[in-house]
């Protein structure tokens, strides 16, 4: 059997939040290896933002994050900011523009992103070995003895930076939780987020026929609150507004339903009113704000098909509850293969705020969505796996 070779830090995935780590730990002088299982780095940053990667977001907070320890981004996230990310970019001379609501985007290619992480890590004397699958970790006098496909290797510092359970066609595996449990660390219950959901069959018949309809709507659920559009799938519902809301509905147990306001920003009471001698009925007026497949669709679901005129005062006020507060109950997401990034992961009560250190295992480091911070929709959780891994680089 050869000798194990020794490095000061070993770097376990090699997507965004790993790279960052490697790359900043590297250039501090440690001696790091990254180690990856798949055939290509950084692959969800390749595939994300439609190809050109959304990088960051200008207005990324501690509030924009879900975590069961919810000021646990805080530190992190203060001395890693957007614009210290931004400033790395512009170092690299890649064009960039921001599209709505802070959301910065690559002009040309998230593979610029991959290049440049890269060459940071070179910059920092990196060693890689990819593909090469990660086999037993186990403690030493040291730190650590890590088997790999390539021979066996052994460090002072173990960072674990191999994501969640999200989008497995391009290598997601459980690798990150699996290890945690192995030390002693608790888990809190990985589940999809940022994530389609779907309808029951009897929703499914009243509205599954809507399928690429859009509207702009605000939805909510258990304190997420979030006004962009919502979009008819052939399964249930999508878009924005349900992607951002589905982490919260997650969160909440999947247990409550999701309210959507079909008129955000309109006092549905007094629109209504202001119709209230309509000849028309209720779908022909909703369709002057919404599409009008929809309006027939839900105004026909809900039996009113009379004119306006026609309605009773108590019909009209269940109409205006309804409209800004439509209750939607899903019966469940679409999975794994459709979600953006993973709810939960290794509970970070036992994680150093500061370092990404586990409290009770000298060492060993976890970062990256692997960890139970899961950011809104729009580049705060790359922003995350920035700030995490960076926090890691300083101090593995």
């Amino acid at each position: 059997m050869s000798q194990a070779r020794d490095f000061d830090v070993v770097v376990i995935g090699a997507g965004a939040a790993g790279m960052m780590c490697a790359a900043t730990a590297g250039q501090r002088g440690r001696k790091v290896l990254l180690v990856d299982h798949y055939k290509e780095v950084g692959e969800k940053i390749r595939i994300s933002g439609g190809g050109r990667c959304n990088f960051t977001n200008i207005h990324a907070t501690h509030g924009d994050f879900l975590s069961g320890n919810p000021h646990f981004c805080r530190s992190a996230l203060a001395r890693y900011t957007p614009r210290d990310f931004v400033a790395l970019v512009e170092k690299h001379r890649i064009a960039y523009h921001e599209k709505t609501l802070g959301q910065l985007f690559c002009d040309d290619s998230s593979t610029q992103v991959i290049a440049m992480l890269v060459e940071e890590c070179r910059l920092g004397g990196i060693t890689w070995r990819q593909p090469c699958v990660v086999g037993a970790v186990s403690r030493t006098h040291r730190g650590f003895h890590v088997e790999t496909a390539m021979g066996a290797v052994e460090c002072e510092s173990l960072v674990v930076a191999t994501g969640g359970l999200t989008v497995p066609k391009i290598g997601a595996t459980p690798f990150a939780y699996k290890l945690a449990e192995q030390f002693g660390l608790a888990m809190v219950a990985p589940r999809p987020a940022l994530v389609p959901l779907s309808f029951d069959p009897d929703l499914l018949a009243r509205y599954g026929d809507l399928a690429g309809v859009s509207l702009e709507v605000e939805a909510s659920c258990a304190g997420g609150r979030f006004r962009e559009a919502l979009l008819f799938t052939h399964r249930g519902l999508s878009g924005p507004s349900i992607l951002q809301v589905s982490s919260y509905w997650q969160q909440a147990g999947a247990c409550e339903p999701i309210r959507i306001d079909l008129l955000p920003g309109v006092d549905a009471r007094e629109w209504l009113a202001s119709h209230r001698r309509s000849r028309a009925g209720l779908a022909a007026l909703l369709a002057e704000r919404v599409p009008k497949r929809f309006a027939q669709a839900w105004a026909g679901a809900h039996g009113w098909s009379a004119a306006m005129a026609e309605l009773s005062d108590r019909t009209l006020q269940e109409a205006a509850l309804a409209l800004s507060e439509w209750r939607v109950q899903p019966s469940g997401t679409l999975g794994y293969n459709k979600a953006e990034v993973t709810l939960g992961g290794v509970d970070t009560r036992g994680l150093s705020s500061k370092t990404m250190a586990a409290a009770t295992v000298p060492g060993l480091f976890f970062i990256g969505e692997c960890v139970d911070v899961t950011g809104h929709l729009g580049g705060f959780n790359f922003q995350w796996a920035w700030a995490s891994g960076h926090a890691a680089g300083e101090s593995a």
